[in-house]
């Protein structure tokens, strides 16, 4: 399962099942309803063709190498569960350290372009995660601050794991000792730092529900089962437990000015879960983030191989934001708006359908963009594919982190219920009109993330060892926005006002996403810049900028929708129709991974690679201005 699919299932974990219903729950009357609708599912220009799904018979001598990393990479990330902790750095700075000695010692020049690509695939992982714990363990030194007592939660927990005899007074002392440490902080900290570090903070708040559930495991363990353990440490523990609360509570109310940090239950601090569980209607406090500064940046863009500076790409938003500004006022015109394209949108935001219609909507938009990519003969669309994706409504709590859709195998669709204030509702809905509805379903489903994600399992999926870069992932997506647009698919002038504000956001998160990270914006700026100039609801502009900003998603994942969008573009106009047609250059592109474009490139050009290769592909030219 790629690690896209992974986060979209896990984030709907309210849901017994995805799709149908929640637990106990009755199933909705449009879900029965689709249930039993009439087969097949589409219309007959898809239904005409049955499309085989050929094997993947791609070879690379690398293959096993890249499957027996994956393996112990995951090992050692089981054994040393605490990423933080100094020890789980230490390893992991070793483990990646001899993977580049035994890289070295392939011979480059033997390997097929299948394993040069592959090569160079690993390379800039383990040069990326390096940097990474690099910028990490410096990051680190000022969450410490707030967490001075975790090397003696972490020394408990690793005596365990190291199967040491457990000294059960001795345990209890340093849990007495905890609690006793813990009441007294709060106090040192307002007299040592009275102006807190809130990005230190908030990281603190997380790591602390990964420090208690570790210390919940090493108790777990012993209680019970060792007669004197149980005698020693069950009251400091709950002495000790109970302080942790209240210190947890502090940082987030007293420090950030946030409502008590959710009991998320697992022990890797979800980002997505809690971010979703601190989110509050109407406030903003909680989106917090950390800037990882233009180095960091750098890094990421290099692991991208993206080979433009942050400024240079944030030009890059603002020539297209003007592009689409142009075209809107067009659309606008046509809708009897002049050049007022802001009522234009108003007017299309106002058009959105009835409370309990928004699924029948999906039906009908997901249908009509099947009949449009297959009687163009765009891509090929396995049956199974087609007939497997399912769907579910957004709770109104995730809503807060995802105001519009999310998409593959299952469908998510944000709309709001009668639990909703009236502004709430009126956000959801106009968020998730009728017009923009129709640019977005297709970038979720087919040709999509449901057909993507579909392949990606059954194509070089050896390589998610490596991780899925986004510039591939929503880069994919959104180039259908991009093309879908220049075939005609948007036709009325409301469908193009819709398209057009889809993109124009793309665009913002280009510029505030790189904006903050580079500390010229703040997240409230970052919202307000989608309000005001985007045109996005406020509700769902805070939650762009919450989801953004949560530790869920990699810092540069909000840019890489519209950058690997153009990336693709721009190589579908390099190879289409003078290398290949649409079907055969689609086709090829989801056989290869969700791997930087650039290689991509590579591979499907055949172009010269070396073990020593640099980004150098300039997909939207070399006119940006030269910013180092």
């Amino acid at each position: 399962m790629t690690s896209r699919r992974k986060f979209l299932l896990n984030s709907a974990r309210s849901a017994a099942f995805l799709g149908v219903a929640a637990a106990g729950a009755e199933v909705p009357a449009f879900a029965a309803e689709a249930k039993s609708a009439a087969a097949p599912r589409y219309g007959d220009a898809a239904k005409s063709t049955k499309f085989p799904v050929p094997i993947d018979e791609s070879h690379s001598a690398l293959r096993p190498h890249l499957l027996r990393f994956d393996s112990d990479h995951e090992l050692l990330q089981r054994y040393y569960s605490v990423p933080f902790a100094p020890d789980s750095r230490t390893r992991m700075r070793e483990f990646y350290q001899l993977w580049q000695k035994q890289l070295a010692a392939i011979d480059f020049a033997g390997l097929n372009q299948d394993g040069r690509v592959d090569y160079l695939l690993l390379r800039n992982y383990l040069q990326h995660r390096l940097r990474q714990l690099d910028l990490d363990t410096a990051f680190q030194q000022q969450v410490d601050v707030y967490l001075p007592f975790a090397p003696e939660i972490l020394a408990l927990f690793d005596d365990m794991r190291a199967m040491k005899p457990v000294d059960s007074k001795a345990a209890a002392a340093t849990l007495a000792h905890l609690a006793t440490e813990l009441k007294q902080l709060p106090a040192t900290l307002n007299s040592k730092y009275p102006k807190p570090n809130k990005e230190a903070v908030n990281e603190a708040v997380h790591q602390l529900e990964t420090l208690e559930w570790h210390l919940n495991a090493w108790f777990t363990f012993y209680n019970g089962y060792d007669p004197l353990f149980t005698w020693w440490v069950d009251v400091p523990y709950k002495s000790a437990t109970g302080a942790l609360t209240e210190y947890q509570n502090y940082l987030a109310v007293h420090l950030l000015g946030l409502a008590p940090p959710p009991k998320v239950g697992s022990g890797d601090g979800d980002a997505y879960s809690q971010s979703m569980q601190s989110a509050r209607a109407g406030s903003n406090k909680d989106i917090i983030g950390h800037a990882i500064g233009r180095d960091g940046i750098m890094a990421d863009l290099a692991n991208a191989m993206i080979p433009y500076t942050p400024e240079q790409l944030i030009e890059l938003a603002n020539h297209e934001f003007a592009w689409c500004t142009q075209q809107m006022i067009q659309a606008s015109r046509e809708m009897g708006y002049g050049d007022n394209w802001r009522a234009a949108l108003n007017k299309v935001k106002n058009t959105y359908v009835e409370p309990g219609q928004q699924p029948a909507l999906v039906r009908k938009l997901e249908q009509q963009a099947q009949d449009f990519v297959m009687s163009h003969d765009l891509i090929t669309v396995p049956e199974l594919a087609r007939d497997t994706w399912r769907w579910r409504m957004i709770p109104p709590q995730q809503q807060l982190i995802s105001p519009f859709f999310l998409g593959g195998e299952v469908m998510q669709i944000s709309y709001p219920t009668n639990t909703m204030t009236y502004s709430q509702r009126m956000n959801s809905m106009r968020a998730n009109n009728t017009g923009m509805s129709h640019a977005t379903v297709f970038h979720e489903l087919i040709p999509g993330h449901e057909l993507q994600g579909f392949m990606l399992e059954r194509y070089r999926n050896y390589r998610s060892a490596l991780g899925e870069t986004p510039f591939f992932i929503e880069g994919w997506a959104l180039y259908w926005e991009l093309l879908m647009w220049d075939l005609g698919f948007d036709r009325t002038p409301q469908e193009k006002v819709g398209a057009l504000d889809w993109r124009m956001l793309r665009c913002g998160r280009i510029i505030f996403s790189l904006s903050f990270h580079l500390g010229k914006m703040t997240p409230q700026q970052c919202i307000d810049l989608l309000v005001n100039q985007v045109g996005v609801e406020p509700d769902a502009a805070a939650g762009e900028v919450r989801r953004s900003f949560s530790g869920a998603y990699s810092p540069l994942y909000q840019a890489a929708y519209l950058l690997g969008g153009m990336q693709i573009y721009a190589l579908h106009k390099e190879m289409v129709p003078a290398k290949l047609t649409n079907k055969q250059f689609h086709d090829a592109m989801l056989q290869q991974y969700a791997i930087p474009i650039e290689l991509i490139r590579a591979a499907m050009l055949d172009l010269p690679l070396t073990p020593n290769y640099q980004p150098s592909w300039k997909f939207d030219g070399d006119d940006l201005p030269a910013v180092t």
